[in-house]
């Protein structure tokens, strides 16, 4: 299918157009953006970014929004939320195939990526229905408390290129059941897909009637300086970002600088524990997608493995024949694997890891470019002889650090000691080794697995990571509480004004 033709059918062709029309190379332009494909890296459409004021306008038309929104019952914001799960189910192929063309994934992910903003609606959906507070006896007679969860405001999203629409959808159908507007700021890597999506939500308000007021969903095209907007706008009560650790670093202070929320979700240099006692087999295919998969440019993708002394001489060199054998190329062609890296940048971040590791003693396989159009590489594997330096960083890249150990709590205290806490793995048969690395003297990691990768949650587990990962959880059984405040309410019921501890105010 022509990109034209696909963009088109989310009423995008004007977009196509001006790429075709513009002769300028660089991403970045004074006007606006210009997106390129990593498939080739050949430009496919322009955008107009928005200014402040174009900025300012979307915030302030978020926040009328939200006064009308949070006053429609729950119950009927689920509803919008249910219709709009089924728009993305009647529209999953186009949508999943702009994903691939714009970020590079291998069309199942493009794919499983819409699956997942679908599943999150269903999620989202219930949750409307039980949105519970709290009752509590008071200590005064005539008296009862309760705990009430209300509406917090309009909601900002700053999302990355890796995962470009589901991080949305985890925030956004959240954040809507919850009474509030969204603000969402894609990457300037991958727009396109954030209006697609806003296209199918304006679609979905159309149908669903005056009860969803415009500037309800709205996104804001743009580069650093816009997401600084939102980050500063005192309206904004909520602003969920997800990207670097680096980025964290300056959006948490910013928001905590006014006295509104953030919830971060940032880096992650995960780590993997095979055990004596593993299928290797299981664990061999696991690692396999963990750290090859999506170009090693997922948030949890597998970085650092942990493989008994008595294993690795039968596992690494299994592993390295089954990297061989993982088909790089064109994302939208049926049997491959590994799709591009995002753009350049991402390529000489990859080798200027694999230089240190060499010069650190690790032996490289793997790691080369292949072909010339896009940035395609064959993923690497490092065997290390220590764990520290380059191994301590995250890379956004398809490399997988390979360690000896003989002890569990040793393999565990490396794991532990990376700067990130988002997700972690062991493989093993032996219940004992399971429980200690999930006990709390075990994995630090928000997320802990037992004979699964450290990459693909499901939208039912809360998402996120401790440490320099941020801290903030998406989706799960009380994420919702991050998009609502808590209100302590206490009805006084009699004819009398007994005081709280039994202090005495007579007048």
């Amino acid at each position: 299918m022509d990109i034209s033709d696909l963009l088109g059918r989310f009423g995008l062709q004007d977009c196509a157009a001006a790429a075709r029309s513009s002769t300028a190379q660089s991403p970045a332009l004074k006007d606006g953006l210009v997106v390129e494909t990593p498939i080739d890296g050949s430009p496919i459409a322009r955008l107009a970014a928005d200014d402040a004021d174009g900025v300012a306008a979307k915030i302030a038309a978020a926040q009328a929004a939200f006064a009308r929104w949070r006053l429609v019952p729950a119950p009927r914001r689920g509803e919008f939320v249910r219709m709009l799960g089924e728009t993305l189910r009647a529209r999953k192929e186009d949508l999943g195939r702009l994903v691939s063309i714009e970020c590079g994934k291998i069309l199942s992910e493009g794919l499983g990526e819409v699956q997942e903003m679908i599943d999150v609606c269903d999620f989202a959906v219930g949750l409307s229905r039980q949105l519970y507070g709290l009752t509590m006896p008071s200590e005064r007679p005539g008296h009862h408390m309760r705990e009430m969860w209300h509406p917090l405001g309009p909601v900002a999203v700053i999302s990355a290129f890796n995962f470009p629409v589901a991080v949305w959808s985890w925030n956004a159908a959240l954040a809507l059941v919850c009474g509030n507007s969204c603000l969402w700021k894609p990457s300037e890597k991958t727009p396109l897909v954030a209006l697609a999506v806003q296209a199918l939500a304006d679609e979905t308000a159309a149908r669903f009637g005056d009860d969803a007021p415009a500037g309800l969903s709205q996104v804001v095209i743009g580069g650093r300086e816009a997401g600084e907007r939102l980050v500063d706008d005192a309206r904004v009560a909520l602003v969920s970002a997800t990207g670097s650790t680096r980025m964290g670093r300056e959006v948490g202070p910013r928001v905590a600088a006014r006295f509104a929320r953030s919830l971060l979700e940032l880096g992650g240099n995960n780590a993997g524990v095979i055990c004596p006692s593993a299928d290797l087999d299981l664990a061999l295919r696991a690692v396999c997608f963990s750290a090859a998969g999506t170009a090693g440019q997922r948030c949890t993708t597998l970085r650092r493995l942990f493989v008994h002394e008595k294993i690795y001489r039968d596992l690494v060199p299994k592993l390295k024949k089954a990297y061989a054998g993982l088909s790089v190329g064109n994302p939208l062609e049926e049997g491959v694997l590994v799709g591009p890296l995002i753009d350049q940048g991402a390529y000489e971040r990859m080798h200027y890891a694999l230089d240190r590791a060499r010069s650190q003693g690790g032996k490289i396989a793997g790691g080369e470019r292949v072909g010339d159009a896009g940035y395609y590489v064959r993923p690497a594997i490092a065997e290390m002889p220590a764990h520290e330096g380059i191994v301590m960083e995250e890379t956004f890249a398809p490399i997988l650090y390979v360690f000896r150990y003989s002890r569990l709590d040793e393999a565990i205290a490396m794991q532990n000691s990376t700067a990130q806490g988002l997700s972690s793995c062991i493989f093993t048969r032996d219940v004992q080794e399971a429980e200690r690395f999930l006990s709390a003297g075990g994995s630090d990691c928000g997320i802990a697995n037992v004979n699964i990768g450290p990459s693909g949650a499901e939208i039912g587990g809360a998402f996120g990571g401790e440490k320099e990962t941020g801290g903030g959880r998406e989706s799960g059984a009380d994420a919702w509480k991050a998009y609502m405040r808590r209100q302590t309410q206490t009805v006084n019921y009699s004819a009398d004004l007994p005081l709280a501890q039994g202090v005495k105010f007579d007048v």
